[in-house]
């Protein structure tokens, strides 16, 4: 299936690892101009130069933090021209309501959650002024089944598929369609760096992290869920908007 977004321009944050970068290099395969934006200037200019060398697209990096809202601003204005967000930055931190102090907390959600929020508020408007546009959330399955060890993470991701709906359920009115995409458990350097926690907490022993892997439901590859986003954005799925879909093998509904 042809998705027919060549030469679309895309802002992805947290665009230069894990899932962030998966969806970067789908959106670099279909010929789509990307923008990506993290912390850490080394490795976006490692993933720019990966991506332009390989696909032959133009990549634009921001490297910065979401929690300034100065800076979310200034990113905005920076990619006024976008036509599909792809907001992804955000890893939240495992423990129960003792384990995570109110800073910890606060300072979680001001990445995650409160980063999504105020970079929709910066550019929705301007999609919506062009009549055109695709907002994808990528949020998290503990959204859908909190647990108390993990207790901000399930509390934030709710919270943003509330969100997602909200503004989804009417922007279409506007040209726009906001999605949410909750990954399980995907192959990443943070599922790793969460699994070696777990491990060192249960076994004093980080090296046997893998022993902790679900064997009933492995977890997925980040392609699995970057071909999704790219699917989602693309006119294809020009009806959906509002909703929020769940990649993580059945886990959720087990």
């Amino acid at each position: 299936m042809h998705l027919e977004i060549r030469n679309k321009t895309v802002l992805i944050t947290g665009g230069s690892r894990g899932i962030g970068r998966a969806c970067a290099e789908s959106f670099a395969e279909e010929g789509c101009s990307l923008h990506l934006a993290a912390r850490d200037p080394k490795v976006l200019e490692q993933t720019k130069n990966y991506l332009e060398s390989r696909y032959g697209v133009a990549v634009t990096t921001h490297a910065g933090d979401l929690t300034r809202s100065d800076w979310v601003h200034a990113l905005a204005e920076a990619c006024a021209d976008i036509d599909i967000l792809v907001n992804n930055a955000g890893a939240i931190p495992s423990g129960d309501l003792w384990q995570i102090d109110e800073l910890k907390w606060r300072q979680a959600w001001d990445l995650k959650v409160f980063g999504y929020i105020n970079l929709c508020r910066e550019l929705y408007p301007r999609l919506r002024d062009r009549g055109k546009g695709v907002i994808i959330n990528i949020i998290g399955a503990a959204g859908e089944r909190p647990a108390t060890n993990y207790i901000v993470g399930g509390s934030g991701n709710a919270a943003l598929m509330a969100f997602t709906k909200a503004l989804g359920g009417r922007s279409m009115r506007d040209g726009v369609r906001v999605i949410g995409v909750n990954p399980g458990l995907i192959k990443t350097e943070r599922l790793e760096k969460i699994l070696r926690s777990v491990a060192t907490s249960k076994l004093n022993d980080p090296e046997r992290w893998l022993e902790f892997v679900p064997k009933d439901y492995p977890p997925g590859e980040p392609a699995d869920v970057a071909n999704l986003v790219v699917f989602l954005a693309s006119d294809r799925a020009k009806n959906i908007s509002g909703t929020v879909i769940t990649v993580d093998g059945g886990i959720s509904a087990s």
